[in-house]
């Protein structure tokens, strides 16, 4: 289907709405020397609501193309720009105490945080790979700046220098290998790249060369092994809220890339690009697991577990089904929610001044703080993927997915890994709630945080009992996303 002009510019109207909040916020923050930011804060929540609003009147079941078909609304675009907006809602919501107390609450984190999730939504809606590049790279440079917001700090700016030098190089793959498919289909466009593919006799060999370095592009972008080496430095060295968005709202990109460009793009070489997520997806769930064991450092730690989370995220590529799609945008929307809370109660922790970063710090949380100890054994407890939590159905999925596809032996490689991964969640639990504090100072966090963190949490918990409604809205998104 295919609009006309005024109906194009509709199905753009949430990145336009991102796009103007974006600069006005910038602009306006000149004018009004506000030291709390209130005004700045609202609109940046207003735009979110503005563009979630726009978003949702586009429904799930209609696909258009827009735009020569570089433009895409289906039922996928519609559903992971949902999970952005109320993903980048909550990063902003906890991280507005914690910048204001060391004075990097700047108009600047406002718009650049906007300008992330611009390039974020051009991607979900990308079916053109000169547009897909384009949001890349406009999420990417957002985030080096921001990984640098603290400036004084020397870290921050060591992990900005690592993630921009490392960010370069992949994105220079990924443009290579995307050179390389336009030479032989001569189309941008993924849908006539898919078609020429299966019609036009084309050299196997160069196909091949070329697709692996689309795959290290995408891999880097996930921080899947072995490729994850940004990956903890830039979880250490950025600030907390900055690790925070950098381990939501960017997945949903990535999840996006992936299935337009392997799924939609790409499906007639699957016997080869399977078999290379195979071998990352071990490989990530290896790594992820083992180097997070001998972590003193939470930022580092939950590093390798995104690391081993993502190692299931492509072993859901690697099914090639629509099933395997399913669970992927099932169990991305439950990473979000899981990696929300966990680093929203670090920041809660870390609001008041001394951050929370070593695993010692939260020895004795308990008596200090019952309520926020209860929240992170909640969040621990589904990040290790322990029932009722929403995360034991979210590695359920995928385990699913992969055995119905006839991956019997990836699944209990991944089931073991998952064992050993919940070593380093239940050590968290042992020194809340088994250790003494050093110090027992009672820790006091901002009640409006606290209601927000209680939601979340309860949202993993509500979630892990009534797992369906979720899976079934996936299991729809995927269905009427990938039909043809």
């Amino acid at each position: 289907m295919n609009p006309d002009l005024n109906s194009q510019l509709i199905l753009l109207l949430p990145e336009m709405i991102i796009a103007f909040f974006a600069m006005f916020v910038l602009v306006l923050d000149l004018y009004f020397k506000d030291k709390e930011k209130n005004l700045v804060y609202g609109l940046s929540q207003l735009a979110l609501l503005f563009a979630a609003i726009s978003t949702a009147i586009q429904g799930f079941e209609i696909k258009v193309l827009a735009f020569n078909g570089m433009f895409i609304s289906d039922s996928i675009s519609t559903y992971l720009k949902l999970l952005a907006y109320i993903s980048m809602s909550l990063v902003f919501t906890y991280s507005r105490t914690y910048l204001k107390a060391r004075l990097l609450l700047k108009g600047e984190y406002f718009s650049l945080s906007l300008f992330v999730l611009l390039g974020v939504m051009l991607m979900i809606s990308s079916m053109n790979l000169l547009m897909i590049y384009m949001g890349l790279e406009l999420l990417s440079l957002s985030l080096y700046a921001l990984v640098a917001l603290d400036r004084d700090n020397p870290k921050a700016s060591e992990a900005a220098m690592k993630y921009f030098v490392l960010g370069a190089l992949a994105s220079g793959l990924l443009l290579y290998g995307m050179s390389m498919l336009y030479g032989l289909t001569g189309s941008l466009d993924l849908l006539i790249i898919a078609n020429a593919l299966q019609e036009t006799p084309i050299d196997q060999s160069i196909l091949v060369f070329g697709l692996v370095f689309i795959v290290v592009g995408i891999a880097f972008k996930f921080g899947a092994a072995p490729f994850q080496m940004w990956v903890p430095d830039v979880y250490q060295g950025a600030p907390l809220p900055i690790t925070m968005l950098i381990g939501s709202v960017p997945k949903f990109a990535a999840v996006a890339m992936s299935i337009r460009l392997l799924f939609q793009g790409l499906e007639t070489l699957s016997s080869e690009w399977q078999q290379m997520f195979l071998f990352m997806a071990l490989l990530s769930m290896l790594i992820g697991n083992i180097t997070a064991i001998a972590q003193t450092n939470i930022k580092r730690m939950l590093a390798y577990s995104t690391i081993s989370h993502v190692g299931f995220i492509f072993l859901g590529l690697m099914s090639g089904s629509v099933n395997g799609a399913s669970a992927i945008l099932f169990y991305i929307a439950c990473y979000a929610l899981m990696t929300l809370a966990a680093f929203g109660l670090i920041i809660a922790l870390s609001a008041n001044g001394k951050d929370f970063e070593l695993l010692d710090d939260f020895k004795g949380l308990n008596k200090r703080n019952p309520w926020a100890a209860a929240i992170f054994l909640i969040t621990m407890l589904s990040l290790a993927g322990i029932p009722p939590t929403v995360g034991f159905y979210a590695k359920f999925s995928i385990l699913e997915s992969i055995v119905s596809a006839g991956y019997i032996w990836p699944a209990v490689f991944a089931v073991m890994m998952a064992l050993i991964g919940m070593y380093y969640y239940l050590r968290i639990i042992k020194l809340m709630y088994f250790d003494e504090a050093p110090k027992l100072i009672v820790i006091n966090i901002p009640k409006s945080l606290l209601w927000v963190l209680t939601i979340n949490t309860g949202s993993i918990i509500l979630l892990g009992i009534f797992p369906k409604t979720l899976m079934s809205i996936a299991a729809i998104t995927a269905g009427f996303g990938l039909q043809s």
